[in-house]
């Protein structure tokens, strides 16, 4: 069961960022950001009041922990994406965003088979090469700082999210929503970038809200059934959703070097199945 959450995790965080960048083409990012995680943070909301919990102050705490790293790591993200650094950010980002869970969960007792350590060996040159985007402007191959820091604040949420007891229901995810868009309009007002959604565009992000839900919840339960130090490292193959969405609906060539990142992460997936 790790494993299927793990991948609807890694499918709906993947469909929410193909949307988001989308949308962030026609309106400002940090309103994106701010509508989309508002609207995510509401359906956890309702579906917290549906399946039963008992969440202790301790489950909410790491809960809101987890939508500060979760704002963080929008904020340096965008802030990369903005500057067309993207053939930077997006690997990094996504690299740290299974490196520190693998990390942390390994330091705290995580004994994974050693087909599952395989596949996760095989799933960091995976997420890797999916993410990868060409970039061959010298001014836009920066980006290593917000690449990194994105990555922490990614990995943070993974973390945070993994420490939420069984029992404890989805009223931890709110919170995570909530501590988010707290989070980004702090760091945008720091930034002086304007968060205030004023267009129609930005708030078409409202649709990310069920995937942003899912895609936690999803996360949530896996940490559940499975070892932390695997299921955030499926998690993290959510690029390559978005890379096969834009392939077949806005028609984006899949580079050769995406190709093999596909095939690795398949090969990932299944050693760590099969573990």
């Amino acid at each position: 069961m790790a494993i299927v959450f793990s991948l609807i995790s890694a499918l709906a965080y993947g469909i929410s960022d193909f949307l988001g960048g989308i949308f962030a083409k026609k309106a400002s990012p940090w309103q994106v950001a701010v509508v989309g995680q508002t609207s995510s943070g509401f359906f956890s909301l309702i579906a917290a009041l549906f399946i039963s919990g008992s969440p202790t102050s301790r489950d909410i705490a790491f809960g809101a922990l987890a939508g500060l790293g979760g704002g963080f790591g929008v904020v340096f993200l965008y802030r990369g994406l903005a500057t067309a650094r993207m053939g930077v950010v997006a690997p990094l980002s996504a690299i740290g965003t299974a490196l520190l869970p693998v990390a942390v969960g390994l330091g705290t007792g995580d004994r994974p088979s050693q087909l599952a350590v395989f596949g996760i060996i095989c799933a960091f040159p995976a997420i890797a090469l999916i993410s990868r985007v060409v970039d061959d402007n010298p001014a836009h191959r920066g980006g290593v700082v917000d690449g990194i820091l994105a990555g922490v604040g990614f990995g943070a949420l993974f973390v945070f999210l993994g420490q939420v007891g069984d029992d404890a229901g989805l009223y931890p995810l709110a919170a995570s929503q909530v501590t988010s868009v707290l989070a980004v309009i702090v760091m945008a007002t720091i930034l002086r970038q304007g968060w205030v959604p004023r267009d129609r565009g930005s708030w078409k992000a409202v649709t990310m809200g069920p995937l942003g839900a899912t895609a936690q919840g999803a996360f949530l339960y896996a940490t559940h059934h499975g070892l932390l130090s695997v299921v955030s490292v499926i998690s993290s193959l959510y690029p390559a959703s978005t890379v096969l969405l834009a392939a077949v609906l806005l028609r984006e060539k899949i580079h050769g070097w995406q190709g093999v990142g596909l095939v690795f992460a398949v090969l990932a997936v299944a050693l760590v199945a099969a573990g």
